[in-house]
């Protein structure tokens, strides 16, 4: 980072830039002799009594005391992505959100109350896609007295690390006692360059709906209920993929779980995989492969040519996965909980 005017370093960040991408540098106590440098790089999100706060994309905050800044100045937003499809943070935030749908929601604002009985954070968190219409204070207050009515904990569901995401909000959650349980990127590709990846598709049953096989393989699904196929069943267009397991050969059981499952919703131009599943026994055979490119297909047909899906940052093996087929982070959401 280039932080130097004629060969000085400079402070050409204000309080006033509170809000605005920034890049800093800061001297630290390393224990050794001589002075040691860190750089950091996020959306400067306070500067209040001498103490700056910067959020990395990775939703983490970094607190910085004012005396140790050697450098600073305010950065352009990242460079637009160079492959794969164009995306606003706006279009993938509804788009994700049509994918995986509540059964009860309320408006609060331009934020989306969310609950499916505690079937996943992503369906039972606060949605805050703009202005509650009240102080971000009393619109948490309304949100806790929601979900404490339902008997759930309160989530917030928050993004960064894109233009037009949610530092600030993020802060301001931190300063009312919020606190970050998970953290997920989404990432984006192409489409056909996933439903031309080389598998053998024809071991795949397409469906409409979740039948009792695929639910034995889904991960999620320990506390069964109603709720849980309503969630699963919601989106524009939703396609269910099926690898049988063992059903031939002298110790076929023809019961078997599948070997591998998978989710995809189609929604115009994009199509958003899920709940890709292999059995452990099945595993290091392209069997995820095998189903993200025959759901790829079938979106193809209906008209889609992007991509999106939701990877949590330690699934080592689904981001290895997803690089070889091109998908790259667009932003990262995260759940805060109230405390």
């Amino acid at each position: 980072m280039e932080f130097t005017i004629g060969g000085r370093l400079e402070v050409r960040i204000t309080p006033a830039d509170v809000g605005k991408r920034v890049s800093v540098r800061r001297r630290t106590d390393g224990g050794g002799t001589g002075a040691e440098f860190t750089d950091v790089v996020g959306v400067l999100t306070s500067w209040d009594n001498g103490v700056l706060s910067i959020t990395r994309k990775s939703g983490e905050s970094v607190h910085i005391v004012e005396s140790s800044l050697v450098a600073g100045k305010v950065v352009p937003a990242a460079p637009a992505r160079r492959r794969g499809p164009a995306a606003s943070f706006g279009e993938l935030a509804s788009v994700t959100a049509r994918a995986w749908q509540p059964v009860e929601s309320e408006a609060l604002g331009d934020w989306r109350l969310r609950a499916a009985g505690g079937f996943t954070r992503r369906a039972n968190s606060a949605l805050p896609l703009g202005d509650p219409g009240l102080p971000v204070g009393e619109a948490l207050g309304r949100v806790r007295d929601w979900y404490e009515e339902r008997g759930l904990p309160a989530y917030v569901q928050t993004a960064t690390g894109a233009e037009g995401t949610q530092e600030l909000l993020c802060a301001e959650l931190e300063r009312h006692g919020w606190r970050r349980e998970v953290s997920a990127e989404v990432r984006i590709a192409a489409l056909a360059p996933v439903g031309d990846l080389e598998a053998d598709v024809r071991a795949v049953r397409l469906t409409r709906a979740p039948d009792a096989a695929w639910l034995a393989r889904y991960q999620r699904f320990s506390t069964p209920g109603p709720h849980v196929l309503r969630v699963l069943g919601s989106g524009p267009s939703v396609w269910f993929a099926t690898v049988p397991g063992d059903t031939e050969g002298p110790d076929a059981d023809p019961d078997a779980p599948p070997a591998a499952i998978g989710r995809c919703v189609v929604d115009g131009r994009w199509a958003g995989f899920m709940a890709v599943e292999v059995a452990p026994e099945q595993r290091r055979r392209g069997l995820a492969t095998t189903v993200m490119a025959a759901l790829a297909r079938q979106a193809l047909d209906e008209g889609a040519s992007a991509a999106w899906l939701q990877v949590e940052e330690d699934n080592e093996g689904a981001r290895a996965l997803y690089d070889g087929m091109g998908f790259a982070a667009h932003h990262r959401y995260h759940h805060y909980r109230s405390p």
